[in-house]
This record gives structure tokens, C-alpha cells and sequence, in this order.
């Protein structure tokens, strides 16, 4: 009987693990599935009068092969890779929205600036103007596109948050169903691996989405955390995320952890990594610097012009006009907690200073803080108005306390809003309200490059005369208050000259190139009227702003070099965060892989193993029944 136990054994575990093996290959290439494994031990053993004798072999269990550590490494650093990968993917799609050649918003404004080159030579050449304002609009037009291409590119990550959302919070309540699977199995001796499988399947899909921590109970069972703390699963209960706008910025979204109804708000710069991470890194962060970087291009420029072409006379004689449509003041936004009743905005004041960030406005007992969102700068006044970084920020409406803040963004709708104010040639301030005038004695070797007004200053038509000295220097009288001081205090007091260095007095500029003789004169002073068809001196002021410096140090006409290489250099960081952060995720899966996935070539080998095994057993059993047989009919006689 002993032999017929021990054969009917090992035929049956012989057989069990032939399904199991059958199970592995039939599982080879399923996602997720950890290698099964049985595990095999002595029955035990009998004491008979000839000493101990075995029982044979029983199969203990069934084990997955499973690194607890390996499958938390490929987990985190998928989830990193997760996170870049779409980050980048976004940021791709942002550097499609800035082309270069003449399809860029660098040609386009170049082409505008560029126009008034026709306008100089020929001021009263209709066809040259209306040219210009067509470059102008062009300009005007392609901003405006730009900002809608990136407007559409955050609805669309916006919506894509939403979805992610959505994800997590199936994949949590899935989580949580199974766990209570787990619960109800864990006062079983053997593991369900099938399910610790889709459990741990599950797990690296969340980690996907959202990067998470785990605590496994003792059943099988775990718990989740995200943005390091908050226990998105808990046991069989699952909270959830959820997208809120930010209650600072209506334009930007927010996440928020909400537990028994209760949200609180998420701080996505915890979330670590999954494409939720990437997404809000893409969306709050790089995609609001460049369209803080769009409008800083959009706001200095049409400030720039507006301002040269005021100080310019049109073809009927009348003071320029706004060559574009004045922008708004950028109203702050009050904090959802503010107390008080005020209200404040920000214009510019100087559009070369102009830095691209949004700001937030904080009154305090001792003062009002202005911070500069980018790097954290703050500058504390003790009341507004206050100029800080080329903006005038304007207290609108009294009734601010102390603890209330608001949010400006002096350039989120600048390039959206931005539009051409002249539409008629004959508007275009071409001409100059001064005209510079040669003494009649002057030698050939000195002449006029250009006059034109750089402000609207009192004294800006007044009478002025330059006249040489025999050193080279020369002097100016009918100056107005506010001038330079004297090179060299005389008498009488004079100015170092140096050819192609402007001469800026009384609100003008004068160019002149050239040797000078002693004696050699200048008169500056109001253009007589009917002079504007001639004059092209504001003309010539509107071309040179092209290069003025205006973007912290760049040139006007190379507003767009600094927009666009910002954006490069965005893509290439995300490029190599990318490419290393899936190399460590490809090794680490590879690593979990090793040790849980099927190698089709050993499952062959362990099915000839098992193979043969089990056809030994049922030989075995075979003899032990012939010869249980024979001693029955011997007995039987």
C-alpha cells in the first residue's frame, strides 16, 4: 500500500506541476504575469523493523518569482520616464508653434521695422506706407495666431490633465476591489498569485499615471500614496484626485486630494513623477513662461513703436497717433482669501526693463511686497504706486489690509490682444517735428546723418545752435533744463564730439559724420509746415529701433532670437531627461524582468523534467499495482 501511496503521488504532483509549467509557457507573453513555480518536498517518513522508510513527495505550493524590490524600481523610475517622456512630447508640439525662416515671428517683425526704409527714402511715397502698415499687420496677425496656437495647446493639456485624473481614480477603485479579494483569500496557506500579479500589474499602470509609494499588509493587500503623503488607497477604501481651477489664476488648473468629501488642495510640484507630473510641469510652468516670453515680445514692441511714432508728424501736419492699439492695463487678480476691498494693475513704464514673469502684489503691515514670481525676487515699498522691472504697479481701488495679495500677468494677453491702430497711409508720422539746418559757411567734411525726436520734452522745438571749435569740441546754445552737463566746463563750455555718436539735447537726436572745421554750425528747431512730404527724420527714428536694446540687453529686431532659444533650450533639456530617464526605466524594467518574466527555452526544459518524471511515477505505480496484484491472488489461494 506504501508504494501504491508513493506512486499515486508523485503522479498526481508530477502532473500539477506539468500545469504549471503549461501555465507559464501559456502565459509568455502576458503582461505583467510573474514565472509560477512548484514547490516540492518530502512527504515524510515511516519507521518499520528494517529501519525508516519515505513516503514519497507532496507539492508544498505554488510560488511566483517576485523581487519586491526590482518590481518598486522599475515602478518609480517608469514613472519618471513616464513624466519626461510626455513632457517633451508637449514641449515638441510648443517649438512647432514658433517656426524660423519667413514663416517666424522674427521675420515678421523685421519686416515691419524693415518697411520704414522705404518710408525714409521716399516719405511721401503712399505705396512705400501703405507697405508698412501691411508688414505691421502681418506682424500683429502672426503674434495673435501664436497666442491662439498656445491658448489651444492649453485646453487640450488641460483636458489631458482631466483624463489623467480620471485614470488614477478608476485604477483606485480597482486597486481597492482588489485588495478586498486579497483580504478574503488571505486566510488561505497558499498565495493567488494570478492575483498578486494583476495587483502589482495595476500598481505599475497608477505608477504611470501618478508616481506612488506602497505598504503591503501582511494579506496581500496595499496601500497607496501619492504626492507623498496622501493615501489615495487605503485597504479596500479609495480616495480620489481631482482638477480645480487655481482660485489666483482662473486660467490656470490645480489638483486637489479629496478624502470623505473633504478636498484639499495638491501641490503638483510633489507629485514626483507619471504623466500627470509631466503634464503640470508642462502646463503651469514651461507653457506660461513662454507665453509670458510671447507677450513681454508683444507688449515692448508695440510700447516701443507707439512711442517713436507719437513724437513723429503725419502727412497733414497733426502729432502722431498709436501705431497699435494701446494695451490694457493688466488688472490684478485678488486672492480668494483677501479681505479688503482693493484693486491693482500694472502698465509699463519702461519697455526695455521689462522682465517676463508674473508678479504677485502682497500688502503687509509694513508696506506692500512686490514679487517677481520667476526667481522669488521680492521689492518692498511702503505704498503704490511703485516701478519695479520697467512696470508701474498702480494701487486702482483703496481698501487693501494687511494679508490680502494679488496676482498680476502683465503679459498673458498681450500678444492675443494685439492689434493695428493705423489704418490710413497719410496717419503714418513719417516726418519730424525738427529739422537740422547747415550753416551757410560750413566746410564739406562734416555731415548730417539723421535728426529725429527720442522724447516729447518741452523744449523739444526750441532753437538750438552747434557750433565747432578749433579743438574739435563744439557748443550748444537755447539748451533747455535737463540736458547733459559739459564735457569741459570753458569758458565757454563745450562737448566732446565723436563722429556717428548721436548728440541728444532738448528731446532730439543728431547724428552727424565727419571732420569738423572751426566754425562749422548746426541750427536745430521746429520743421516749418509743409515740410512733411520732405522730411522722413521719424522715419529714420522707427527703422532705428531695430537696434535699440529692449529684451534684457537684446535688440528690438532680435526680440524673437532670445523667444525662440529659450524655447530650444526647453526641448533639449526635456530631449536628454528623456533619453536618460527611459534608459534607467528600460534597465530597472529589464532587471524585474529577469527574474519574473518566462524564458520559453527553460519552461521547455523543465517540461521534459517533469515529463519524465511523471512517466516514471506512473511506471512505478504500474509495477507496485501488478505486484499488489500478484500477492493478492497469492494470498487468495
Amino acid at each position: 500500500m506504501s508504494s501504491l501511496n508513493i506512486a499515486t503521488r508523485a503522479l498526481t504532483n508530477n502532473l500539477a506541476a506539468l500545469q504549471v509549467v503549461g501555465h507559464n509557457i501559456a502565459n509568455a507573453n502576458t503582461v505583467g504575469y510573474s514565472r509560477q513555480n512548484v514547490e516540492l518536498q518530502v512527504t515524510g517518513y515511516q519507521r518499520m523493523g528494517n529501519g525508516y522508510f519515505g513516503k514519497g513527495m507532496e507539492l508544498s505550493t505554488v510560488e511566483r518569482s517576485h523581487n519586491e524590490f526590482l518590481t518598486r524600481e522599475a515602478r518609480n523610475t517608469g514613472a519618471v520616464a513616464a513624466s519626461d517622456a510626455l513632457r517633451l512630447a508637449r514641449l515638441e508640439q510648443l517649438e512647432a508653434a514658433f517656426p524660423t525662416g519667413t514663416a517666424g515671428l522674427g521675420a515678421a517683425m523685421n519686416d515691419m521695422l524693415n518697411a520704414w526704409s522705404d518710408v525714409s527714402s521716399s516719405p511721401g511715397n503712399l505705396t512705400a506706407r501703405v507697405v508698412t502698415i501691411a508688414r505691421a499687420e502681418e506682424f500683429a496677425s502672426r503674434l495673435r495666431n501664436t497666442a491662439g496656437t498656445l491658448d489651444a495647446l492649453a485646453a487640450s493639456t488641460q483636458q489631458q490633465v482631466g483624463g489623467a485624473v480620471n485614470t488614477i481614480n478608476s485604477m483606485a477603485r480597482e486597486l481597492a476591489q482588489i485588495n478586498q479579494r486579497l483580504t478574503e483569500a488571505g486566510s488561505q496557506t497558499h498565495a493567488p498569485n494570478d492575483l498578486l500579479d494583476q495587483r502589482d500589474q495595476l500598481l505599475r499602470d497608477m505608477g504611470k499615471q501618478v508616481q506612488i509609494s506602497t505598504v503591503e499588509a501582511s494579506n496581500g493587500s496595499v496601500s497607496v500614496f501619492v504626492a507623498g503623503s496622501q493615501p489615495l488607497v487605503l485597504g479596500q477604501t479609495a480616495n480620489q484626485l481631482a482638477v480645480t481651477r487655481d482660485p489666483n489664476d482662473s486660467q490656470r488648473v490645480g489638483l486637489s486630494f479629496v478624502q470623505g468629501g473633504v478636498a484639499t488642495p495638491l501641490d503638483s510640484t510633489t507629485l514626483g513623477g507619471g504623466e500627470l507630473s509631466g503634464l503640470m510641469k508642462f502646463l503651469n510652468n514651461d507653457l506660461v513662461d513662454v507665453q509670458n516670453l510671447l507677450g513681454r515680445m508683444a507688449l515692448a514692441t508695440a510700447t516701443t513703436v507707439n512711442a517713436q511714432h507719437a513724437l513723429g508728424v503725419d502727412l497733414q501736419g497733426n502729432p502722431g497717433q498709436n501705431f497699435f492699439v494701446p494695451l490694457a492695463a493688466a488688472r490684478g487678480t485678488a486672492a480668494s482669501a483677501n479681505l479688503g476691498t482693493g484693486a491693482v494693475s500694472a502698465s509699463v513704464s519702461d519697455p526695455a526693463a521689462l522682465i517676463a514673469s508674473d508678479y504677485e502684489v502682497r500688502f503687509e503691515a509694513g508696506g506692500v511686497s512686490v514679487i517677481r514670481l520667476s526667481d522669488g525676487n521680492a521689492t518692498t515699498v511702503p505704498a503704490l504706486p511703485t516701478e519695479i522691472d520697467g512696470l508701474t504697479f498702480n494701487l486702482d481701488v483703496a481698501g487693501a489690509v494687511p494679508g490680502d495679495s494679488f496676482k498680476v500677468r502683465p503679459f498673458e494677453a498681450a500678444a492675443r490682444n494685439l492689434q493695428l491702430a493705423i489704418g490710413s497711409p497719410e496717419r503714418l508720422a513719417a516726418a519730424s517735428p525738427v529739422l537740422v539746418t547747415p550753416g551757410t559757411g560750413n566746410s564739406t567734411g562734416l555731415s548730417v546723418e539723421g535728426l529725429y525726436a527720442t522724447s516729447a520734452s518741452a523744449n523739444l522745438t526750441d532753437p538750438v545752435t552747434i557750433t565747432f571749435q578749433a579743438d574739435g569740441t563744439f557748443t550748444a546754445t537755447g539748451l533747455g533744463p535737463g540736458n547733459p552737463a559739459p564735457d569741459n566746463p570753458g569758458p565757454p563750455a563745450s562737448y566732446n564730439f565723436k563722429p556717428g555718436e548721436p548728440m541728444v539735447f532738448n528731446g532730439w537726436s543728431l547724428t552727424l559724420r565727419g571732420s569738423p572745421t572751426a566754425g562749422d554750425s548746426f541750427s536745430v528747431g521746429a520743421a516749418p509746415p509743409g515740410s512733411t512730404t520732405q522730411n522722413s527724420g521719424n522715419a529714420s527714428a522707427m527703422l532705428a529701433l531695430r537696434d535699440r536694446a529692449t529684451f534684457e540687453g537684446v535688440p528690438l529686431a532680435d526680440g524673437y532670437v532670445s523667444l525662440f532659444s529659450d524655447v530650444g533650450t526647453r526641448v533639449q533639456g526635456a530631449q536628454f531627461a528623456a533619453e536618460f530617464s527611459g534608459q534607467v526605466a528600460t534597465t530597472a524594467e529589464t532587471a524585474r524582468a529577469n527574474v519574473s518574466g518566462v524564458n520559453l527555452d527553460e519552461e521547455a526544459a523543465r517540461l521534459l523534467q517533469y515529463q519524465q518524471a511523471y512517466q516514471a511515477a506512473a511506471k512505478f505505480l504500474q509495477v507496485a499495482q501488478s505486484t499488489f496484484d500478484s500477492l493478492l491472488q497469492t494470498i487468495g489461494r
